[in-house]
């Protein structure tokens, strides 16, 4: 039904509220309260107690603004109680607040009191408008009210009275999607009750009961979504069968000059247990910066050579394809295994050669970057793909290599550790390997933050570990010159190194608009140690390999997120010497310099990964839309955990027992396949 149609709608409302994005009954109904005024805690001003939260209704008295000898500004004001008591509400720096305190006007102050001499005293409390029915009645009768978003022209009492009336007509009108019996046995509300306490709830435990049941359909759908692709990778195609003999271990374990880790051993075993079976693994390997990942992808791509099939590894950047393609020359240098390169940058004669090498069965590792999913031709004999760096390609880049011929087997790596429940959404298709830890011999990192007056020192002592033998980056986070004067530019910087705390060592530059072939001379040449010190945007985050590279400065450092920092700081102490961080910062606000605080804190980047989760969500983290998930509706990946662990094996138990295709969920296989049946490509859906 048409918005226009609702009762209650005027004619000038209309376009107001399809600025709102709604348009119909049911976009109100399902335009859930981005938060509740709770008016359930209303206390007199002689009821306050100090240091227990309480809401307080009166009238604004008197309003007075300071400036202090520094320049900042209180807002005070006097409020009188409808018994005639006063108190005081306060707030420092905040001069925009005086516009919303104007005498005469009935206003509700929520906070934590505290007595100042014989006065109560609020200290930058929540003010809430006190809004009036249309009987002119005030609505503080210890209600939990609903408060949307708005758009100017709109009052929340207007989009309050809509919802009401849009749940009275039309609520009973909303399928049920939900199978009676599945609603008792996991103690979920109906759709109906759900509906009319999200919006209007009677008490804390109602609304905690409807947001349940919303945030637990919302996350079946995705989970659903997400075990019948699964399940189709498993069933749909099938994988050739590549065996691990005992012969062809030992066989893989002396190319290495050193003994696999335990966590490295747990899993390969899980790996070569998946490409022995003749379904196409889909596995997500996880570790942290210099863990040993590739160590495990250099196994299964020779157990795939060994059964006389090619592998191949896509690497996100040409940089790191070539480090690839060289760290494993180096260890099949004594092998009869033969590898090719396949990069956007090479020439149309190294392609075709590549091309024809591939196709004739001429080489058996191939080693590319996206450059790969674009190729224009088929690997016949292709039966591993691996993907590094998993992230940094999308849901529908990943699986298009699989379109050529027999599903190959397939892991994905990620340096980058993933949170749990962003690894349950983004990746909830693949089962998941993590190794924990380092390598023995894995130096320790040393980091620090780096005030303003602290820079000189740490530039001396960056100069002694390149006198004393050890290679160093500078990461600078953008090229641009910036309007602020803060962030230096990447040319700048380069420049001003030269010429001053750097003049003495050999400098070279690395950024994203430099040509393949400017990167690859420029990485050479560090490798080599002819270069001392590398200047770079965050090109160099993912994979680069130098053993010598022992100290890093990151400029402005609260430009980064925790795990880009994280991804950059284990470029160094790679090889037999500790590594040294030091991340410069200027004046920071306190949530940006807890962010900092934390990256010095731990060398753990599944905590920081955790961390950068909870301050920045999982948009930021991953670049969510990338993987072609929508952004959740009510369900929060933070706050929601329990429930999503719960789902998780509720839907892959739907779908492994084929209960999910019974009549009674045909509703909400419905749901899925609107919701994600193209965007995960889910082909036998519905």
């Amino acid at each position: 039904t048409a918005i226009h149609l609702l009762r209650g709608v005027t004619s000038s409302q209309v376009p107001l509220l399809q600025r709102l994005r709604l348009r119909t009954a049911a976009d109100v109904l399902f335009r859930f309260p981005r938060t509740y005024q709770d008016l359930t805690d209303i206390r007199a001003i002689g009821e306050l107690e100090a240091g227990v939260t309480a809401s307080v209704c009166g009238t604004v008295a008197e309003v007075d603004q300071k400036t202090t000898s520094t320049g900042k500004t209180i807002i005070g004001a006097v409020i009188h109680d409808a018994h005639g008591a006063a108190m005081r509400v306060m707030w420092f720096n905040q001069p925009f607040i005086r516009s919303r305190l104007q005498r005469g006007k009935r206003l509700m102050f929520s906070g934590k009191p505290k007595l100042s001499g014989l006065r109560w005293e609020f200290v930058h409390p929540r003010i809430q408008p006190i809004e009036e029915t249309e009987s002119g009645e005030e609505e503080v009768a210890g209600e939990i009210l609903p408060v949307y978003p708005l758009t100017e022209g709109v009052r929340q009492h207007e989009l309050r009275y809509l919802a009401k009336q849009t749940l009275s007509d039309f609520v009973r009108d909303v399928d049920e999607v939900l199978p009676e019996e599945f609603l008792e046995e996991h103690k979920l509300w109906s759709i109906h009750q759900a509906l009319m306490q999200i919006h209007f709830p009677s008490d804390h435990e109602s609304l905690d009961h409807a947001r349940r049941r919303f945030v637990f359909q919302e996350l079946l759908a995705l989970q659903l979504a997400l075990a019948v692709r699964r399940n189709q990778m498993q069933s749909a195609k099938k994988a050739e069968s590549l065996e691990t003999t005992a012969q062809i271990d030992a066989r893989i374990r002396r190319l290495f000059p050193f003994e696999f880790t335990d966590e490295q051993n747990k899993a390969i075993s899980e790996v070569v247990a998946d490409i022995a079976l003749d379904v196409p693994m889909n596995r997500l390997l996880q570790g942290d910066v210099g863990s040993g990942k590739t160590v495990v992808a250099i196994y299964a791509m020779l157990v795939a050579a060994a059964n006389g099939y090619q592998a191949a590894i896509m690497a996100p950047t040409e940089v790191l394809a070539r480090q690839h393609f060289e760290t494993l020359g180096k260890a099949l240098s004594q092998a009869r295994v033969k590898l090719t390169l396949w990069t956007g940058s090479q020439t149309a004669a190294e392609r075709r050669q590549s091309l024809e090498d591939i196709q004739n069965g001429a080489v058996d590792l191939i080693v590319g970057t996206q450059a790969l999913l674009h190729a224009d031709c088929e690997f016949p004999n292709l039966r591993l793909v691996v993907v590094d760096e998993q992230h940094k390609f999308g849901v529908q880049q990943r699986a298009r290599l699989r379109e050529s011929g027999v599903a190959p087997h397939y892991l994905v790596m990620t340096a980058t550790p993933i949170p749990r429940t962003v690894a349950m959404t983004a990746f909830g298709d693949l089962d998941t390997s993590i190794i924990e830890g380092h390598p023995p011999g894995r130096q320790e990192l040393n980091s620090y933050l780096v005030s303003v007056a602290k820079q000189a020192d740490w530039w001396e002592f960056f100069r002694k570990q390149l006198r004393s033998g050890r290679q160093g980056y500078v990461i600078v986070p953008r090229l641009e010159e910036s309007e602020s004067q803060e962030i230096a530019s990447l040319v700048e910087m380069f420049e001003s190194l030269c010429n001053d705390e750097l003049e003495a060592f050999r400098l070279d530059l690395v950024h994203g608009r430099l040509s393949a072939e400017e990167k690859q001379a420029a990485m050479q040449s560090f490798r080599s140690g002819k270069t001392q010190v590398l200047v770079a945007t965050s090109v160099i985050e993912v994979g680069v390999d130098v053993p010598n590279a022992g100290v890093m400065t990151i400029m402005n450092g609260e430009r980064f997120g925790l795990a880009q920092l994280h991804q950059m700081r284990g470029r160094v102490g790679r090889g037999i010497h500790a590594g040294y961080v030091g991340v410069f910062h200027g004046e920071l606000a306190e949530e940006k310099m807890k962010r900092l605080e934390a990256f010095v804190s731990t060398s753990n980047g599944f905590k920081l990964a955790e961390l950068d989760f909870e301050m920045r969500g999982p948009g930021d983290l991953l670049g969510t839309k990338q993987h072609g998930l929508p952004p959740l509706r009510i369900a929060d990946l933070i706050r929601d955990t329990e429930i999503l662990m719960e789902v998780r094996d509720i839907a892959r138990q739907l779908v492994d027992s084929e209960r999910f295709r019974q009549p009674e969920f045909a509703r909400l296989l419905d749901q899925v396949t609107k919701r994600y049946g193209k965007r995960f490509e889910l082909g036998d859906v519905g």
